[in-house]
């Protein structure tokens, strides 16, 4: 206890080096990089305050896209990473160990699940992966927080793990999902943006929140409640989700993995635009 807890910032302190080198020899993408090439003038020439308003006027219906996403998976996330100790500890009177290790089990299921699930979501798309998850948290979140209530060891494990699988369900896909909801000119401000607005006001705020509904309510579900109503406005932002798996980015140019792929599109996109050269100026488009 008087000099363990160091351990962890000492094994950061390098990652961060790895992380800065990487940040500054990592070339731009090309998409990004034409467009700066193009527009380098126009694009210096703007304000941060412009481009903000610029992104509100054009970009608001996904910038709530991502927000809704951000909001299902955060609140899921404080609820497991930061409320459920405290909620074991002050409401069920459980010792802090018996917290921790409930908890950890979870983080290390995550760990072990995040990549298939992310590979899942390349395979049958972001939305479905979604949705069945977010459906879940609306029907699963009672049974899983009676499960950590009861007594014993292997009941309150289970509705740990569910919790953990529901988080990792929405961990898995955000990374490639959120990204693609913008274009390259406005990509990294408009996710940032979103994403933060939404860890701010409902990620960061699920413990202070949920811990003082316990508090009012004298009910101590509250946390399932609360699980349940991110879910469905989780449920409700999946309706209007494009889907973004095995499709390019928007503003990039459509990737290939071989040359058979490259000679497939180049023959396509030639086909494309004979067909629209032929067709009416009107019906172009």
């Amino acid at each position: 206890l008087s000099w363990g807890w160091r351990i962890p910032f000492l094994v950061a302190g390098p990652l961060g080096v790895i992380g800065l080198y990487m940040r500054l020899k990592l070339e731009e993408s090309p998409a990004f990089q034409q467009q700066l090439d193009e527009h380098e003038k126009s694009l210096a020439q703007e304000s941060a305050g412009s481009e903000f308003k610029d992104i509100l006027k054009k970009h608001w219906a996904a910038l709530l896209i991502c927000m809704g996403l951000v909001l299902l998976y955060n609140v899921t996330n404080y609820m497991v990473t930061g409320y459920l100790p405290t909620y074991q500890t002050e409401t069920l009177g459980r010792s802090s160990s018996s917290a921790d290790v409930l908890v950890l089990i979870g983080m290390v299921w995550i760990v072990i699940l995040i990549t298939f699930l992310g590979r899942l979501s390349d395979r049958i798309g972001r939305r479905p992966l979604y949705g069945w998850a977010a459906v879940a948290m609306i029907v699963l979140a009672i049974p899983a927080f009676l499960l950590i209530k009861a007594e014993g060891t292997w009941a309150p494990i289970l509705g740990v793990l569910i919790l953990s699988t529901l988080l990792a369900c929405f961990a898995a896909p955000s990374a490639a999902t959120l990204p693609a909801l913008f274009p390259t000119a406005v990509r990294y401000a408009a996710m940032g943006i979103g994403f933060n607005f939404a860890v701010a006001a409902f990620g960061g705020t699920t413990p202070l929140v949920t811990a003082a509904l316990v508090d009012i309510t004298g009910d101590d579900l509250m946390p399932a409640y609360y699980l349940m109503l991110a879910g469905v406005i989780g449920l409700i932002t999946v309706k209007f989700l494009p889907e973004s798996a095995q499709v390019p980015l928007r503003g990039s140019q459509p990737m290939v993995g071989s040359n058979e792929e490259r000679r497939e599109l180049i023959t396509t996109s030639k086909e494309l635009y004979a067909l629209a050269k032929d067709r009416p100026a009107a019906d172009r488009g």
